[in-house]
């Protein structure tokens, strides 16, 4: 079965910000590209916590879904 969480992710670098994260230090998710497997997502406020890693799939369809919600058809 493949690992679905990261404990500690402070050692990893490439974090980025999602694009309609605000300036202040609010709720902000973070993400990771090209982690071999799986797309680790990550609370900006808590650097050195856990991420969630999902299927890249997973992630691809929740991404669309926000995205088709935010500007429907």
């Amino acid at each position: 079965m493949a690992k679905r969480s990261i404990p500690d992710t402070s050692r990893l670098t490439g974090w980025r910000k999602s694009s309609h994260s605000g300036s202040d230090a609010g709720s902000c998710v973070e993400v990771l590209d090209d982690y071999p497997s799986g797309v680790p997502v990550r609370d900006s406020k808590t650097p050195h916590g856990p991420a969630l890693i999902f299927t890249t799939a997973g992630w691809s369809s929740f991404v669309a879904a926000l995205k088709n919600a935010n500007h429907p058809a």
